[in-house]
């Protein structure tokens, strides 16, 4: 008989890493019936994040006593940092004691799981890529430790090389970041420094360290698919510096809960449109713009002549510590004047809205996104165009990658981002440019116009078609999870 086996998994408390590691230990206990998973869950003690706060809770409440195979336990409920003080006595940063505390609750939590599951081995970890400091406890516990990263191979490719450049010139790349393109392994074409990740610019707080913990692991998991990113996947596997690489998606979790009232009118207006007329903009659960952006928006929308759907929120108060968005109680405040009356029989404005549903509706035929990976798989596996309008963190390499090395998006822009901070001036944010009505119209147009974006629709629906070949009997996903199961039993002790 196969032996009985657990995995601890430890994902990151935000909904874009949190939602695909769930899904991804759903696919792998559908694979092996022998395969148990426990989550150790925690919620971000500094800038709280309630959709997340409110999915953790969901997942605790709602788990089938029965059900011995798949648990959720909620650690550090008890933490308390102070955000007025964030120095300790002892010199820690809040991360670090946060992190410090985790670990010790995630030992205690595993010692315990070992005593009550007697017949049941443990057999690794499975960590988020910003919490590769359990790989210690994985060490104690003598088991391996795998990483679920939860953006492209490419991204992942792009990540490891420059840890290795930071290495090999002694802490520093400024060389590099001079050069208008690089040459980087995972990409067929040379990549525009400006458009370069977060993680690659900033050097000093150890970003790229995590990328060093990778290589320690014993496989990485990847929410990708082969037909999607082939090149990018291909220039992984020769590195043999790089553990084996899995790329078990798309893992998408597709299973909305059942409209609000005011969801059922977004669904009603869209069924009164025709096929692929609609343009969708939204920019995720933390993507917002401030009112002069708002204005110019608006502007193109309504130059543009295109049916629109627009998810449109409040920017938390300035000073404010909370990152929850809100919905605008009076629309006539953020645009311009006789907009709504202008635009009412093309265009509706909504709050947050569940974004798969509306990709998935036959009226929708293009996408404005902020390009974040869970994003851009809902498009690929509904087949809706890209218009990029990146934000953050990777988002400006996702959009390039749409644009330029996958060809299923046109370029609204590409180099916005809302993350960058000064050094000179204290770390003070540094306030992008106003992207104007007529850049924002003529991308739209170009996304929409179907005779424009005939060869990027005919993409969007090839990806379409490979990203559920994948999910298939035989297709890369389940491919990529036999081999990684097989990994997992040959690195038992």
């Amino acid at each position: 008989m196969e032996d009985a086996i657990e995995l601890v998994f430890v994902p990151g408390p935000a909904v874009g890493h949190l939602v695909p590691a769930v899904e991804t230990a759903k696919l792998l206990l559908q694979t092996n019936p022998h395969l148990s998973i426990t989550f150790l869950l925690n919620k971000m003690p500094f800038a709280p994040q309630a959709r997340v706060n409110s999915i953790i809770d969901s997942l605790i409440a709602d788990v089938d006593p029965a059900d011995k195979r798949l648990k959720f336990k909620l650690l550090l409920q008890d933490l308390v940092l102070d955000l007025q003080n964030p120095g300790f006595p002892d010199g820690k940063s809040i991360r670090d004691q946060w992190i410090s505390t985790l670990l010790s609750e995630a030992r205690d939590c595993v010692n315990e799981l070992i005593i009550q599951n007697a017949r049941r081995r443990l057999a690794g970890f499975v960590v988020d890529i910003f919490f590769t400091d359990v790989m210690d406890v994985a060490d104690e516990f003598g088991v391996p430790t795998y990483v679920l990263y939860v953006a492209g191979a490419a991204t992942l490719g792009l990540h490891l090389h420059f840890q290795s450049l930071k290495d090999h010139h002694h802490g520093t790349l400024d060389e590099f970041i001079k050069e208008d393109y690089l040459n980087v392994p995972t990409y067929i074409n040379p990549f525009p420094v400006n458009l370069l990740p977060t993680f690659v610019l900033n050097t000093t707080d150890g970003i790229l360290d995590y990328a060093k913990q990778f290589r320690r692991a014993k496989g990485i998991i990847a929410n990708t698919f082969f037909d999607l990113e082939p090149y990018a996947l291909q220039s992984l596997s020769k590195d043999k510096t790089i553990p084996p690489v899995y790329p078990v998606g798309p893992v998408l979790n597709l299973n909305v809960r059942t409209p609000q009232q005011s969801h059922d009118q977004i669904f009603q207006w869209l069924d009164d449109q025709p096929p692929s007329s609609v343009v969708f903009l939204c920019f995720g659960s933390t993507g917002t713009f401030p009112e002069p952006q708002v204005k110019e928006i608006a502007y193109a929308l309504e130059r543009s002549g295109q049916r629109f759907l627009w998810a449109l929120r409040k920017q938390p108060s300035p000073g404010s510590s909370s990152v929850v968005l809100t919905e605008y109680t009076n629309l006539e405040e953020i645009l311009p004047e006789g907009f709504l009356e202008k635009t009412k029989s093309i265009g509706k404005i909504i709050g947050w809205t569940p974004q798969s549903a509306v990709l998935a509706h036959p009226a929708v035929g293009g996408f404005v996104s902020h390009c974040g990976w869970n994003s851009i798989l809902e498009s690929c596996w509904f087949g809706v165009p890209i218009g990029t309008w990146p934000m953050s963190a990777e988002q400006p390499e996702n959009a390039f990658q749409l644009v330029r090395e996958i060809g299923m998006a046109v370029e609204i822009k590409m180099d916005y981002r809302t993350d960058l901070r000064d050094a000179k001036m204290n770390n003070i944010p540094i306030v992008p440019e106003i992207v104007s009505a007529n850049e924002i119209e003529i991308g739209i147009t170009n996304l929409m116009d179907h005779s424009i974006a005939k060869s990027i629709r005919i993409k969007a629906k090839e990806v379409k078609e490979k990203s559920r070949k994948a999910l298939e009997e035989g297709g890369s996903c389940f491919n990529a999870i036999e081999s990684f199961i097989e990994n997992v039993m040959n690195n038992l002790n």
